[in-house]
C-alpha cells in the first residue's frame, strides 16, 4: 500500500500517513505524496471535509532526522526539504474546507507543525504534542513558530518551544492547543461525531468563513514564514561553526 493513502467516506476524504513501521516519521517521500493527497483533495469538489490519521502505533513521531541531518549537513539542501513540508501544512490551512487532524500517542516536532495548519485537532488521552526542535540546535521553521502563537497565545508558545517539553493531551486541551480530548477506543466515533457537526453545515460557508478567521489571525504569515527559514539557516551555520572550532584543537594535539 502507499506510504500515503485515501479512503472516501461520502464528501470526507481521509488522508492517512502510512509509515507504521518508522512511526509515521515524515521523510521526503512521504511528505510529497502527503502534498499530492491534499492537493488533490483541495481541487475535488466532491470532498467537503478532510480528515488526517495516521496508521500504526502513533499518529507521528516527526520529521525523518536521518533525511534531516543529510539535508542539513548539503549546502542549499535544507530549504527544498522545509518547502515540502510547509507546503503540506500551507495546503491544510489553505484549501476552503475544513481539515481535522486526528492525532493518536504522539505528534511532536514536524508533524505537530503540519496538524498547526489543520484547523481542527482531535487526540486521544493517551498523546503526547510539543516542539523540541531548540534541544537539537534548531527551531520549528515549518510553521511552528509561526502558527503556534496564533492558537495558544504568545506567552504559551514560549513556553513551549523554548523549553522544548512535550505536553499531554489534557494540558493541550486547556491551552487550545487541542480542541477536543477523548478515551483512545473512542478517538474514531469521536472524529466522525466532529465530522457529522462540521458537514451539517453549508460547505461553502464552512470553507469561507475558515478563511476568513485565519486571514485575521495571521496577516503577516508569510513574512513569518520566511524569517523561520532565515532563522533556521542561521542556527545551523552557527551549531556547524561551533563543531569546526571544537574540532580544531584536537586535530592540532593529533598533529
Amino acid at each position: 500500500m502507499s506510504i500515503v493513502f485515501t479512503e472516501d467516506r461520502g464528501h470526507v476524504r481521509h488522508v492517512v500517513l502510512n509509515r507504521p513501521e518508522k512511526r509515521n516519521a515524515m521523510n521526503q517521500e512521504l511528505l510529497r505524496a502527503l502534498r499530492e493527497a491534499l492537493r488533490e483533495a483541495k481541487d475535488d469538489g466532491e470532498v467537503h471535509c478532510l480528515v488526517l490519521r495516521g496508521e500504526g502505533p502513533v499518529f507521528s513521531a516527526g520529521v525523518d532526522l536521518v533525511e534531516l541531518g543529510e539535508s542539513a549537513g548539503a549546502l542549499g539542501a535544507l530549504r527544498p526539504f522545509r518547502d515540502v513540508f510547509l507546503d503540506c501544512a500551507n495546503l491544510c490551512e489553505e484549501m476552503p474546507k475544513p481539515v481535522v487532524c486526528q492525532i493518536h500517542r504522539a505528534c511532536i516536532g514536524g508533524a505537530l507543525e503540519v496538524a498547526l495548519g489543520c484547523d481542527l485537532r482531535i487526540a486521544s488521552s493517551d498523546s503526547q504534542v510539543g516542539l523540541p526542535e531548540v534541544k537539537f540546535g534548531i527551531i520549528p521553521d515549518v510553521g511552528g513558530s509561526t502558527r503556534l502563537p496564533a492558537v495558544v497565545g504568545l506567552g504559551r508558545a514560549k513556553d513551549l518551544i523554548m523549553t522544548a517539553r512535550l505536553i499531554d493531551a489534557a494540558e493541550a486541551e486547556r491551552i487550545g492547543l487541542i480542541n477536543r480530548v477523548v478515551a483512545p477506543e473512542e478517538l474514531e466515533a469521536a472524529t466522525q461525531a466532529l465530522v457529522d457537526e462540521l458537514t451539517a453545515n453549508s460547505h461553502i460557508a464552512v470553507g469561507r468563513a475558515k478563511r476568513v478567521i485565519d486571514a485575521s489571525a495571521r496577516p503577516t504569515i508569510a513574512q513569518s514564514l520566511e524569517m523561520e527559514i532565515s532563522v533556521q539557516e542561521f542556527c545551523i551555520a552557527a551549531a556547524r561553526a561551533s563543531a569546526e572550532a571544537q574540532a580544531e584543537p584536537q586535530e592540532a594535539m593529533a598533529g
